[in-house]
C-alpha cells in the first residue's frame, strides 16, 4: 500500500501556516492539477491528493488531530470522500444545470418512397401522405384556452431560471438551474386548451408534393425543408427526408446510368443479320443485328438509358445477344439443318490424332 505524503508537504506550506496561506496554496495547486487544465498522467491523482490535504488542514479540529497523531491516528478525517464530484463542487459551488429554454427546431421525419425504373430514369412528381405534429389549430400553439393567455411564472419572474449564489474557497459563484415550476418556459398555462390539453401541438395528416429529379437511384435522399414536425417555443419546423427506393424491373437491369437488356435471337438472325424491335424506357425501337453476330455479343443503343442526375444527357441501353438453340425441330426444319450442316462442313479441315 503506498505511503501517504505529509499533508503540509502536499500543499507546500509550513506547519505554522495561517488560514490565508493554506487557501492560497490550495488554490494554486488545485488549478495546476485540475483535469480541465492538466491532461498529464497522474494529474487527477495529484488533484485528489491536494483536495484531501486541504480538507484536513483547513479544518481546525482535523488539523489538530493530524498534527498530534498523523495519518495513522487521525481516523476522524479518513472517512471523508475525496471524489472528483466533490472537487468540482468545491471549485464551482454547483453546476449550471439549466437555462431558459430557447426556440427549438422540430423533429425531422422520414418517408420511404418506391419508384419504378422508368420514374427514376425520367423523373416524376409524386404526392405522399404523412402524419406530422403541428401547432394546435384551436390555440395556435399557445397551449392556452382561446381567449386566455399564459401568465408569467412568479417563481423565476419569467426568466425560466433559478439563480442561487454560493461562496467557496475560490470566491462567489452563481448556480443556475431550470425553474421547477414552469420547467424553463418562463410562463404558466392556467387554463389549458381543451383540444391539445395545453400541449400546443396536435397530430395531423398532410399530402406533400414531392418532385423527383431524373436520374435518382435507390439509397438517395430528397430533403424537403420545413415539412417535418412543428418546432418548440416558436422554433422552425423540422425537415422531411424522402428515402428513394427503386423497384426491380421485369425486363431491364440498371448499371449506373446504363440499362441492361438480354435479347434472344435464332441461328438465322445471327448468321444473316436482322432488324428487330427491342423495348426501351421510352417504348420500342429498332435494333440492327449485324450478320455473323455471335452469342454474348454486346450491342449499344446510345442515349436510351437513365438520364444523368442534374444533366440533360442520358446513359445507354446495352443489349446482350443470346443465340438460342432450338430444343425441338420439325421434319422440314431438321432436313434444312442437315443440309446446312453438310454445306458448312465442306472445305473444313479435320483435326488429326497426334
Amino acid at each position: 500500500m503506498p505511503v501517504k505524503r505529509d499533508y503540509y508537504e502536499v500543499l507546500g506550506i509550513d506547519r505554522n501556516a495561517t488560514d490565508d496561506e493554506i487557501k492560497k496554496a490550495f488554490r494554486k495547486l488545485a488549478f495546476q492539477y485540475h483535469p480541465d487544465h492538466n491532461r498529464d498522467d497522474g494529474a487527477t491523482e495529484k488533484f485528489k491528493e491536494v483536495n484531501e490535504a486541504y480538507e484536513v488542514i483547513s479544518n481546525a479540529n482535523k488539523r489538530a488531530a493530524y498534527d498530534r497523531f498523523g495519518h495513522e491516528g487521525g481516523r476522524d478525517f479518513e472517512s471523508f470522500d475525496f471524489g472528483i464530484g466533490n472537487i468540482f463542487d468545491a471549485f464551482f459551488g454547483g453546476t449550471v444545470t439549466g437555462a431558459r429554454q430557447a426556440p427549438e427546431k422540430g423533429q425531422s421525419l422520414q418517408y420511404n418512397l418506391t419508384l419504378t425504373l422508368e420514374e427514376a430514369g425520367a423523373g416524376t412528381e409524386k404526392e405522399i401522405l404523412i402524419t406530422r405534429i403541428e401547432y394546435c389549430s384551436e390555440c395556435q400553439g399557445t397551449g392556452a384556452r382561446p381567449g386566455t393567455q399564459p401568465v408569467r411564472c412568479t417563481a423565476c419572474n419569467g426568466t425560466g431560471q433559478i439563480r442561487r449564489t454560493q461562496n467557496n474557497v475560490f470566491g462567489r459563484f452563481t448556480n443556475i438551474t431550470t425553474c421547477p415550476q414552469c420547467r424553463g418556459e418562463g410562463r404558466i398555462i392556467t387554463e389549458p386548451c381543451p383540444r391539445c390539453k395545453g400541449n400546443g401541438r396536435e397530430r395531423k395528416q398532410h399530402t406533400i408534393p414531392v418532385k423527383i429529379p431524373a436520374g435518382v437511384a435507390g439509397g438517395m435522399q430528397i430533403r424537403i425543408r420545413g415539412e417535418g414536425n412543428a418546432g418548440f417555443r416558436g422554433g422552425p419546423a423540422g425537415d422531411l427526408f424522402v428515402n428513394i427506393e427503386v423497384a426491380e424491373h421485369d425486363v431491364f437491369q440498371r448499371d449506373g446510368d446504363n440499362i441492361l437488356y438480354e435479347l434472344d435471337i435464332n441461328f438465322a438472325q445471327a448468321a444473316l443479320g436482322a432488324e428487330v424491335n427491342v423495348p426501351t424506357l421510352d417504348g420500342e425501337t429498332r435494333l440492327k443485328i449485324p450478320a455473323g453476330t455471335q452469342s454474348g455479343s454486346l450491342l449499344r443503343l446510345k442515349g436510351k438509358g437513365i438520364q444523368h442526375l442534374n444533366e440533360k444527357s442520358r446513359g445507354d441501353e446495352m443489349v446482350t445477344i443470346n443465340v438460342v438453340t432450338p430444343d425441338s425441330l420439325t421434319k422440314e426444319q431438321r432436313a434444312l439443318f442437315e443440309k446446312l450442316a453438310e454445306s458448312l462442313g465442306k472445305g473444313k479441315k479435320t483435326l488429326k490424332n497426334k
